[in-house]
């Protein structure tokens, strides 16, 4: 090895402690980036194969009741490739030995051959050979232990009937399973069902008919032209907007994940990369500084500017090789852990993990590049040095009278305050940067730490004041209001509301959105509108009420005129105006008084949801068994079970979040806090050690050593919340879909744990610096040159 090879490894033996807590915290980044980067990726590349292999369409639509004979009609839209149509519906599904009721989603097979598109993966079994027979989703089959041969009860239109499970299996449809009105995937209580087309023909009257069609388009095809022809042939039979996979609820979710995992890539990484150059440009800036002797000598004997420079920059190479190494040792982790949570909630039938290679190389020449720019301008200065001004000590700093010292005369503050307060404004720009170093480690905590605030606030906004019921009941979109009287008569239920949802086109101007609109009853106790300031809000009976993401979909405010098409009832279209907005969490609401929309439709009162409210839970038992019987039931959901199931696995993962980034944080503050200690003991070592002979205790000594850096914490706190906060926003701005919004809460509490995270990481950094001065050769360091 050449000498300047040994000298820089000998360098980076000498400073590894200062060396690793720069590579932890540049490791943290490049954790971040192969952990959410490499997960986007694998869900997209999951995505694709799992869709292309098993054709999943590309446009979706439904209708009441429409002819086979269109089918060919549908085949011959320019640009259609394939075309499947089904007849779906939900049912009621009654498990043995088990008093709560599942709903079931039941899908046509075709009578010959197999499906054309959104093929299902047979996952075990056989697929159905007879009337009596079903294939279920295998997360149904798992939650509740069924195998092939067992025997469930389905409810087709009122008549119960044995229905043999023959297999499972999986659909690029249900990626994401939830069922109607539920906000995550309740397995146990939601399952899908492939039955023989001929059973659900005759159970639904749809026999020479569907209500469900999928189709395929040939590549470059744009959608919308088809989408238009589709809605012309179906408009007739009662067909709802056709939709795009964008649109396709499974799809959804699986698209506002991956659009938070890109949101993590593009805001945390770059803190975690800008201190890293901080910290390099420091430490190496100090560096260059001790060793001008060094460079000067190096100089003399004919090495050239070009080697010393690259020579300092190596030594920061170095310390990029050792944080790229553990950030991907740590992202591979991540990002394996995190594969193995999704699989709880996404159902593929695999995944294709695995971080590509262009993702560690990107994130490689990320860290190489952060310290390279760090110490870029301490190697230029290197190379600059001219020999004989290296070989001289650099000239002292000059002392001057300032405010500052009429300031401490007049607080009669002791010299050691002094000195630490001169030290800072000596150095304002290193000062500056060391704060704001530990201001973003205050941001990161948090930004990070406002989510348990914000799943509270939704909670108690979504299940405690909006939703308050404990059962839905999902009917036939034209069952009449006289449902309400037989839920009423039915064992422990305490109150029964009425409810209604149409699907709807809201128009305003060029803008326009597909949504469910719902209806609100009056004086409604169970199923409410809330705002985000908890006041509850009532449908004007002259307007229409929207939620606040929807309202800016439309760029409508208050007062507009809005056209409302209605693709359910009589599909009419009317103009109505815009009486208030509200902010809501969770899905695009548009709400109507509930007479009003009966009276828009000119119908008698009718029902589509009713919501229940129970007496006790011994009474559940028993209205969940009687509620399996009532006609025209097609589905019910647990609202007490989806509450608990909601926050168990929020709670879950907001532990996990977190404690991870609470470690992030204490890293960032660690090698910030640590490195600028180590910096000001290498530069005032001579200073302590002269303090010490001249009588000033250990005491004193340390509190002018840790007093900068911990001044400079307290000091960082009120900049890194203000950081913090843009921090917040932008995620919340970067989550936020149509699926749901995650509100800003930021509570004092959050502010104090994130400055007391950070301010006992600083004290223990300092403290370990500390305790070296106790092991200080005073000789040895008088003798050193300045």
């Amino acid at each position: 090895m050449h000498a300047m090879d040994l000298k820089l490894f000998r360098d980076f033996r000498r400073l590894w402690v200062q060396g690793v807590a720069i590579a932890l915290v540049l490791a943290a980044g490049i954790a971040v980036i192969i952990m959410s980067v490499g997960m986007s990726r694998a869900l997209n590349e999951t995505r694709s194969a799992y869709y292309d292999s098993n054709r999943f369409a590309h446009v979706f639509a439904s209708a009441r009741r429409a002819p086979d004979s269109l089918i060919s009609q549908l085949r011959d839209i320019e640009g259609v490739a394939q075309v499947e149509t089904q007849v779906r519906s939900y049912a009621i599904l009654d498990i043995p030995g088990r008093a709560k009721p599942a709903t079931g989603l039941l899908i046509s097979r075709p009578e010959l051959g197999e499906p054309l598109l959104n093929v299902p993966l047979l996952r075990r079994g056989r697929w159905p050979e007879s009337a009596g027979e079903a294939v279920v989703n295998e997360p149904f089959a798992e939650a509740n232990g069924f195998l092939p041969g067992d025997t469930i009860s389905v409810n087709l239109n009122g008549r119960k009937r044995a229905v043999t499970i023959t297999g499972t299996a999986l659909s690029p449809e249900f990626v994401y399973t939830i069922g109607p009105g539920a906000l995550m995937p309740q397995n146990e209580t939601f399952g899908i069902l492939w039955m023989q087309a001929e059973v659900l023909d005759a159970g639904f009257g749809m026999a020479g008919a569907f209500n469900t069609v999928a189709l395929t388009v040939l590549p470059r095809t744009p959608l919308e032209p088809i989408k238009d022809a589709v809605k012309a042939l179906l408009d007739p039979y009662g067909a709802a907007t056709p939709v795009g996979r964008d649109a396709q609820q499974s799809n959804a979710f699986l698209d506002a994940e991956i659009q938070s995992l890109e949101v993590m890539a593009w805001v945390l990484p770059p803190v975690f990369l800008g201190i890293t150059v901080f910290l390099v440009n420091m430490v190496m800036g100090r560096i260059v500084q001790l060793e001008r002797s060094e460079i000067g000598l190096m100089k003399a004997v004919g090495y050239t500017n070009w080697e010393i420079g690259l020579h300092y920059l190596m030594l920061a190479a170095l310390i990029a090789f050792l944080g790229v190494g553990i950030g991907w040792g740590v992202g591979s982790w991540l990002a394996q852990a995190m594969s193995k949570l999704y699989a709880k909630y996404f159902d593929f039938p695999f995944l294709v993990f695995g971080v590509p290679l262009s993702i560690y190389a990107l994130s490689a020449m990320l860290g190489l590049a952060a310290t390279s720019a760090g110490a870029l301008s301490s190697a230029m200065r290197a190379a600059r040095l001219a020999p004989a001004v290296a070989m001289a000590p650099p000239a002292p700093p000059s002392f001057h009278g300032s405010t500052l010292d009429r300031l401490a005369d007049l607080l009669r503050l002791g010299q050691p305050t002094r000195m630490i307060l001169r030290s800072l404004l000596r150095w304002p720009l290193r000062a500056g940067m060391t704060m704001l170093g530990m201001a973003l480690a205050v941001s990161v905590l948090v930004a990070s730490n406002f989510f348990p605030d914000a799943m509270d606030e939704i909670i108690d906004t979504a299940f405690y004041q909006s939703n308050r019921q404990d059962m839905l009941l999902l009917f036939d979109p034209d069952a009449p209001e006289t449902a309400l009287e037989e839920v009423r008569r039915l064992p422990g239920v305490l109150q029964v509301e009425p409810q209604q949802y149409h699907a709807a086109r809201l128009i305003y101007g060029s803008y326009e959105k597909q949504v469910p609109v719902s209806t609100v009853a009056n004086a409604a106790d169970l199923a409410r509108v809330v705002d985000g300031n908890g006041q509850v809000i009532a449908p004007d009976p002259f307007g229409i009420l929207l939620s606040d993401r929807l309202a800016a979909a439309l760029h409508v405010e208050v007062g507009d005129t809005l056209t409302v098409s209605f693709e359910s009832g009589r599909r009419e279209t009317f103009e109505v105006p815009v009486t208030g907005i509200v902010t809501q969490f969770f899905g695009l609401g548009a709400y109507f008084a509930h007479d009003t929309l009966n009276a828009m439709f000119r119908q008698s009162p009718r029902v589509s949801n009713v919501n229940v409210t129970l007496a006790d839970p011994q009474a559940a038992e028993a209205f969940q068994e009687r509620i399996k019987d009532v006609p025209r039931l097609m589905g019910t959901i647990n609202m007490t079970e989806n509450r608990l199931s909601f926050m168990e696995t929020l709670s879950q993962n907001i532990l996990i979040a977190t404690t991870v980034y609470g470690i992030l944080g204490m890293i960032i503050t660690v090698g910030v806090a640590y490195n600028a200690a180590r910096v000001q003991l290498s530069e005032r070592a001579r200073e302590l050690a002269c303090l010490r002979i001249l009588g000033f205790g250990k005491g004193e000594v340390a509190y002018i050593l840790a007093g900068e850096v911990l001044l400079l914490a307290v000091l960082a706190q009120p900049v890194g919340w203000v950081i913090g906060y843009g921090v917040a926003r932008l995620m919340t701005e970067g989550f936020t879909s149509d699926l749901y919004a995650i509100p800003l809460v930021l509570e004092p509490a959050t502010f104090a744990r994130a400055s007391l995270i950070v301010l006992g990481a600083a004290a223990v950094s300092v403290a370990l610096v500390a305790r070296r001065l106790g092991r200080l050769d005073l000789i040895a360091v008088m003798k050193t040159r300045e």
